[in-house]
C-alpha cells in the first residue's frame, strides 16, 4: 500500500483491509492504540460511536493531514454487548448465547481529518439469526481458533457463516465495515470518484478533495 495515501485505516484488522481494498483506491494501515471498553451504563450504540471516534482521533492527531477512517464492531444479544472473548471457554459460551437466537450487530465507523476540520460519522445495525447449534458445533467452532479476537465469538464471512441462519441488514456489517455507508463518506469527502471504465468502480478523486 502506497506510504503516500491520503487515507489511513485506523484498524489492523484484516477483514477491514480487505474490504476497503475492494474500492480501489490506496490507503495506509495504523492501528490506534484505544482500547474498546464499554463505560457503565453506556448503551451499545452509543458506545460503538464512541470507540470508532476514539480510535479515528488517536491516529488523526498523529497524522493531521491525512483522513482517517475507523470503525468499531459489536455484537448485542438481549441488551448485553459480547466483546471479545479472554479464552475459548468464553467463546463457547458466547456461541452457546447465540445459538438458535437473533442478535444484532452495531458497527461505528467515523472518517477524521485534523487539518481540514473534516469530521462525519455514522452507524449500521444489522440483525443476524444463528441455527440452533448442538454442544458439539459449538465446541468444534471453537476449536477452529476463528473466534479468537472477534466480537461475539465468531466470523461471518469465514467458517462462522455455517453457524448463521439468515442476516437482514448489511452484511458486510457483520464482517466490520458496512461499505455502502463508507463509500459514501469516502465520496461525500472527494476521496474518490465513480470510475466504470478503470480496473475498480471508484478511482482515487483529483483536486484538493
Amino acid at each position: 500500500m502506497s506510504t503516500t495515501a491520503r487515507l489511513i485505516l485506523a484498524s489492523g484488522s484484516p477483514r477491514r483491509r480487505e474490504l476497503l481494498s475492494a474500492v480501489g483506491i490506496p490507503f495506509r494501515v495504523v492501528p490506534s492504540g484505544v482500547d474498546e471498553i464499554p463505560r457503565r451504563g453506556e448503551l451499545p450504540a452509543r458506545f460503538a460511536r464512541r470507540a470508532a471516534r476514539d480510535k479515528g482521533m488517536w491516529v488523526a492527531t498523529r497524522h493531521p493531514g491525512a483522513f482517517v477512517l475507523s470503525a468499531d464492531t459489536i455484537v448485542v444479544a438481549g441488551g448485553r454487548i459480547l466483546g471479545k472473548p479472554r479464552d475459548r471457554s468464553e467463546a463457547r459460551r458466547m456461541l452457546s448465547l447465540l445459538a438458535g437466537r437473533e442478535h444484532r450487530v452495531y458497527t461505528a465507523v467515523s472518517l477524521l481529518c485534523v487539518a481540514r476540520g473534516h469530521e462525519e460519522s455514522g452507524i449500521d445495525v444489522s440483525r443476524v439469526r444463528f441455527r440452533a447449534l448442538t454442544p458439539a458445533e459449538v465446541a468444534g467452532y471453537a476449536r477452529t481458533g476463528e473466534c479468537d479476537d472477534k466480537a461475539g465469538a465468531y466470523a461471518a464471512q469465514g467458517a462462522g457463516m455455517l453457524l448463521i441462519d439468515r442476516v437482514a441488514g448489511s452484511f458486510t456489517n457483520v464482517v466490520g465495515l458496512p461499505m455502502t455507508r463508507v463509500v459514501a463518506m469516502l465520496q461525500r469527502a472527494r476521496l474518490i470518484r465513480v470510475s466504470p471504465g478503470g480496473p475498480s468502480w471508484y478511482a482515487p478523486a483529483g483536486g484538493k478533495g
